[in-house]
């Protein structure tokens, strides 16, 4: 037997209410700096308190359009809600598994380490540099190129913003230092910084646009993008229109050419005419009478019938008959 609802139980449903109808959405923007609160995502929370803290996750294609960097993850975390606009910091990339697994193979050396390093804006940052050596190499080969990749991601470091070596980490050139510094010890099959990760924010830097401007020049690109596709339809039905009136000139020009050939128009009719009239006739030749097959009597009554004489032999009836 189905349970009983009593009235308190239906109440209480009555009163709770759909979370989904009181969320709402948040458009995810990269940091200010070096990306100008760049637009990267949305994502969905029935508060601020429920958005800030989200990690969300992309790859460097999506972001930049680098096909190349399609197993590059990008990571940021909401800071801040402004609105409908949810903040972000970045915190750090990861290639992926698979990419790496591909790169170590038999009879090939990996050089890998650890290095934490503070930025000129306070920033601690670990990173995670990976060398590939075309052939097997010796531990204390392994140690001094550790040891002169370490030494260069903390000069690099030390001498830049947070910003700049995440600029550095993701456009390859920080692994193009690394590469020039120990090529010297071992040749290199690739270099890479496979990992980075943000332990301690830093000092928030207040260069760039600010967001009322980036929302100004979004509505400006966009009010641009309407009125291009507006000219762009305007222009493809200004032509059809065009191309509608030439081809009606052109029905109007070709009218007396069209007319030239009458005579073989009619010479067709005429064809047709004829064949038509044969058809009629060898309609009428299998309706008609078969005179052959009647007696003499008949073919007299049907002469006597058409007025005509009735003397001779059959054959002779049957030529009237036929007149």
């Amino acid at each position: 037997m189905a349970k009983k609802i009593s009235a308190k139980a239906r109440a209480q449903a009555r009163k709770q209410r759909d979370k989904w109808k009181t969320k709402r959405w948040y458009t995810i923007r990269a940091p200010r700096h070096p990306w100008d609160f760049k637009r990267i995502g949305e994502t969905i929370g029935e508060s601020d308190e429920h958005i800030i803290g989200r990690v969300y996750e992309m790859t460097q294609q999506e972001f930049g359009g680098d096909f190349s960097k399609m197993h590059v993850i990008l990571r940021f975390r909401v800071t801040e809600c402004v609105g409908q606009d949810a903040l972000t910091t970045f915190i750090g990339h990861h290639h992926q598994t698979d990419h790496i697994r591909r790169q170590i193979r038999r009879y090939r050396g990996k050089v890998d380490d650890v290095v934490d390093v503070v930025t000129t804006d306070g920033y601690l940052v670990r990173m995670k540099p990976l060398i590939i050596t075309q052939q097997r190499v010796q531990t204390s080969v392994k140690q001094d190129m550790r040891t002169k990749t370490r030494e260069i991601i903390i000069a690099f470091a030390a001498k830049n913003t947070y910003a700049s070596v995440q600029d550095a980490i993701l456009d390859g050139s920080l692994e193009e230092d690394i590469r020039k510094g120990v090529k010297p010890i071992y040749p290199v099959r690739s270099v890479a910084i496979r990992k980075s990760q943000l332990l301690q924010d830093g000092v928030v830097t207040t260069s760039g646009p600010t967001l009322d401007e980036i929302h100004a020049q979004e509505a400006r690109d966009d009010a641009e993008f309407k009125a291009k596709k507006a000219a762009a339809l305007a222009a493809a039905m200004a032509d059809e229109d065009d191309g509608e009136e030439a081809e009606s000139e052109e029905t109007v020009e070709d009218a007396p050419e069209e007319a030239a050939p009458a005579a073989a128009e009619e010479a067709v009719e005429e064809v047709v005419e004829a064949a038509v009239e044969e058809q009629v006739e060898e309609k009428v030749e299998a309706d008609a009478p078969s005179y052959d097959k009647m007696t003499v009597a008949e073919l007299k009554e049907l002469l006597k019938a058409a007025g005509k004489p009735v003397s001779g032999k059959k054959a002779d009836l049957i030529a009237r008959l036929s007149e």
